[in-house]
């Protein structure tokens, strides 16, 4: 009996995780380049009471085993890295990579951050920044006379400088892309960085070797579909009362064993 209560608990832990991956998820709906994420369960070691393929005779054996689990965890929570809607703003500097890649952001601790995030603004330099106010790499700074900004499908930066001074090519905006991008780790700030699972970047050009397309004055929403969310929330919601019921139901056997015996 004590068992059972162990293993309908590790079920209502599960379900709990679950419901906060799925809270997290409905949070952030409206956060530009967010990824939604999934719970990952995995069963428990099992108690082998009888193997299977052991002698139950001089000439016979066992065509099954006899296991008794012992309940479920949340092994990880995966990143679901597929493609949101793309949202028009019609703001030179808002920037979405329609395909694989990431935009590489300067931390004030000299390491490089990745997002999917292209909500970009100037600094008081002109350098293209984040709103939190790092720069984006490689850094390209806009100079206070341009009239016009233009990013194009590859990457180029180039602006049309006032009092007919031209065009002027800024530089060449590139952007990286990972092996195993869910192996990147979330940092908050819609920032992700770097991790062993998700190899080293590999960072070029975008339309090159694999790497998406930049589309300026355009957002990527996040890509978290509110009525599945939905209906993952009723479906933990279901499987937390089953657990609970387990464990009412075991509690009622123990005490009519004890009135009872």
């Amino acid at each position: 009996m004590d068992a059972s209560l162990w293993v309908a608990k590790t079920g209502l832990d599960a379900q709990q995780t679950r419901m906060n991956v799925i809270s997290n998820n409905l949070a952030n709906v409206s956060t530009t380049g967010f990824k939604r994420d999934r719970a990952v369960f995995q069963d428990l070691l099992y108690q082998n009471v009888r193997q299977a393929g052991a002698q139950t005779a001089a000439d016979a054996q066992a065509a099954t085993g006899f296991q008794l689990g012992t309940g479920v965890q949340v092994m990880a929570t995966e990143k679901i890295n597929a493609q949101g809607n793309m949202q028009t703003t019609e703001n030179s500097l808002d920037l979405a990579i329609a395909g694989d890649g990431f935009f590489q952001i300067a931390q004030p601790d000299g390491t490089i951050a990745y997002t999917r995030d292209g909500n970009f603004n100037l600094d008081n330099a002109g350098q293209i920044v984040t709103s939190a106010g790092q720069v984006l790499q490689p850094a390209i700074a806009v100079p206070a006379n341009a009239s016009s900004l233009t990013i194009g499908q590859d990457g180029t930066v180039s602006v049309e400088l006032q009092a007919g001074g031209g065009q002027q090519v800024l530089g060449q905006l590139q952007l990286a892309r990972f092996v195993n991008s869910a192996g990147l780790q979330a940092m908050g700030q819609n920032l992700l960085k770097e991790t062993p699972a998700s190899g080293a970047p590999q960072v070029g050009n975008p339309t090159a070797d694999g790497i998406g397309m930049l589309m300026q004055g355009t957002l990527e929403a996040s890509n978290v579909n509110v009525v599945e969310e939905m209906v993952n929330m009723i479906e933990t919601q279901r499987a937390y009362e089953i657990n609970s019921k387990a464990i009412s139901t075991v509690d009622g056997m123990l005490q009519y064993l004890n009135n009872n015996l």
